[in-house]
């Protein structure tokens, strides 16, 4: 059976969920989950978790998003991006150099206020969802960073490419609203690419016409990461413990080894039992556990 992350190059049009959807087909399997959601009007990067590496959601989904994002002047929408009504317009023309000299006020650690349609919850119900009712509910104001915010190329009158390296959770159609706000002309975001998500890029990802393919061929292994290489970019610990260590460490217990001194406390880490992948572990200082085990269950 396949289990790892399948890095998919999704379609504009196509929601995160339709996703997941077509790769339990191709894959014939249950247990699939993203690890994060791309809006359905962008496309590029969406890791998609199979089989056990479902349980790596929590250690995927909080890391560094890269984007290549087109930014329209002149035309606000109340959606912040090309498939909403237009909300507010402007004759001003903005030139690359403007641009450039307001993308510094949006680096770095920022607070941001969500879009009404996006699918943050509020009582349980979508933000979307009550927005496209006419329920008015107050917007949530979430910390994010973006390291990188910088101008590639200018694609026409008033619009403008920039790459965007950011945190989870931002929102990159909001920045772009944003960025006409500050300069006083409507804007909003006409074109959106995740060339990264985490460790995982465009140069190693599949389409669904791709992993179809290679299903047809009987080699859909070639577009699965192992659990292990996705883990790689967290630490490891290395344990050399008897059978009965063994034993206890992959049903949970805490163990005592040599060099736990060494070990970060309470983060999470790639463990190995005698050379063995097991899962991710975690050192409380004086003993080491299993948090997530992704070894070979015992007969």
């Amino acid at each position: 059976m396949l289990e790892g992350v399948v890095n998919v190059l999704k379609p504009p049009g196509m929601s995160s969920s339709d996703v997941v959807t077509d790769i339990r087909h191709i894959f014939n399997m249950k247990r699939v989950g993203h690890t994060g959601t791309l809006d359905p009007g962008a496309a590029g990067v969406l890791p998609i978790c199979i089989g056990r590496a479902t349980r790596l959601f929590d250690y995927l989904v909080d890391k560094e998003k890269e984007y290549i994002g087109e930014i329209t002047f002149g035309i606000a929408t109340d959606t912040q991006d090309s498939y909403g009504a237009p909300e507010g317009r402007s004759d001003a023309v903005v030139t690359g150099e403007m641009l450039m000299e307001a993308l510094p006020k949006f680096t770095g650690p920022q607070k941001q206020t969500a879009p009404l349609y996006s699918a943050l919850s509020v009582d349980g119900k979508k933000m979307y969802k009550l927005a496209r009712q006419g329920v008015e509910v107050e917007r949530k104001v979430r910390d994010i960073n973006v390291p990188e915010l910088s101008f590639i190329s200018q694609t026409g009158c008033n619009r403008y490419l920039v790459k965007i390296v950011c945190s989870k959770g931002t929102y990159v159609r909001t920045l772009c609203h944003d960025i006409g706000g500050s300069m006083g002309v409507p804007a909003h975001m006409s074109f959106l690419l995740r060339t990264r998500s985490g460790a995982f890029d465009l140069d190693g990802s599949f389409t669904i016409d791709e992993l179809k393919e290679l299903k047809e061929k009987g080699e859909l292994y070639k577009a699965v990461i192992p659990m292990e290489q996705a883990l790689m970019h967290i630490g490891e610990a290395r344990m050399a413990l008897n059978k009965k260590g063994e034993r206890f460490l992959t049903h949970g217990a805490e163990v005592v080894c040599p060099g736990i001194e060494e070990l970060p406390k309470d983060t999470p880490l790639r463990a190995y039992c005698n050379g063995k992948f097991l899962g991710i572990a975690k050192s409380n200082g004086e003993a080491v556990h299993i948090c997530t085990f992704l070894g070979q269950e015992e007969e």
